[in-house]
């Protein structure tokens, strides 16, 4: 099973394995939680920091935050990356690849220039990549039923609306702790690269309907 994995999506295999691991490993040190979290404060007065903007996407703040991000992973991205496959070849797991890396980075930067001056404020999480995984999938896939919180059946087309509502109001209402900007942002970023990779994509979508 893992060997069928690691051949048919090794670039999701690898995100899956290295999260988790990276995950667990920073739940009982601390000191290393710390310096992987994102810290726009610190970003914004040393570039070295910089390097946060891709180790916060691959640790998470408790088990709970874990689960609900690689269940998500689970069933969304090593379908996508065959989808990717299956229309570029080879190459798809590079396109797949770019996708998780690029988003991971875009859905961070509102957050960055947002909150540069608020030394108090962390964020971690795969949430961002996740978000642009999920949109890339949903034009894929616009009819697929998604459980929402694993119950509730919906049409990923109205689920996707619903989710960018709930980001947009959340990003300005929310008190929460949650980094709503970079779900927002990672779910756009998925939209958006994923019809530069593939233009066809919109009249697939459309035609769904």
């Amino acid at each position: 099973m893992i060997q069928q994995y690691l051949f048919y999506t090794p670039v999701a295999s690898i995100i899956f394995a290295i999260t988790i691991a990276a995950s667990l490993y920073t739940f009982s040190n601390q000191h290393l939680y710390g310096k992987l979290m994102l810290h726009p404060y610190a970003i914004a007065r040393d570039r070295r920091r910089l390097y946060t903007i891709f180790t916060s996407g691959i640790i998470h703040a408790d088990w709970g935050h874990l689960l609900f991000n690689m269940i998500t992973f689970y069933y969304f991205g090593f379908a996508l990356e065959q989808f990717f496959v299956a229309s570029s070849g080879a190459l798809g797991h590079l396109y797949f690849a770019l996708l998780y890396i690029i988003s991971l980075v875009l859905s961070d930067i509102p957050t960055i220039v947002q909150h540069k001056n608020n030394p108090g404020y962390y964020s971690l999480g795969a949430s961002g990549a996740i978000s642009a995984v999920l949109f890339s999938f949903i034009l894929f896939q616009p009819k697929a039923m998604l459980g929402i919180f694993m119950i509730i059946p919906m049409p990923a087309y109205l689920f996707a609306v619903l989710y960018l509502g709930y980001c947009i109001w959340a990003s300005k209402n929310a008190n929460d702790r949650i980094n709503h900007d970079a779900h927002l942002f990672g779910a756009l970023s998925g939209l958006i690269l994923t019809i530069l990779l593939y233009p066809w994509i919109v009249r697939h979508f459309l035609g769904q309907f």
